[in-house]
């Protein structure tokens, strides 16, 4: 995939909220609204959690896939533009030490 494949689906799913197709499951889940995005949103990502720990590639790229199409969705209806996304992980991409510092945590208390 890269950020032409991105926009492109993005793209393919503002469409099909701006102008709704019947039979099109983009439209069914914007006319469900966002509980039903966020419900998909959590079962895809769930789905692919246990794909990756069943250690299944292939099962596990079509999981993500799921996943990252249902978080489109759920974009589209947050008008959040993937420009944004894709600003803020390049932003993340040009830190260096990136690591989270991790408190210590006292045992004894």
């Amino acid at each position: 995939m890269n950020q032409d494949t991105l926009n492109q689906l993005y793209q393919v799913i503002q469409t099909r909220k701006n102008s709704p197709q019947e039979g099109s499951y983009t439209c069914y889940l914007f006319e469900k609204g966002l509980d039903k995005i966020l419900k998909k949103v959590g079962e895809e990502c769930s789905e692919t959690i246990i794909a990756a720990k069943n250690g299944e590639a292939a099962e596990t790229v079509g999981e993500i896939s799921d996943l990252i199409y249902h978080l489109m969705v759920m974009m589209v209806q947050q008008e959040i533009p993937l420009s944004a996304v894709l600003e803020e992980l390049d932003r993340r991409s040009q830190k260096i030490g990136n690591l989270k510092q991790f408190h210590t945590v006292d045992r004894e208390s």
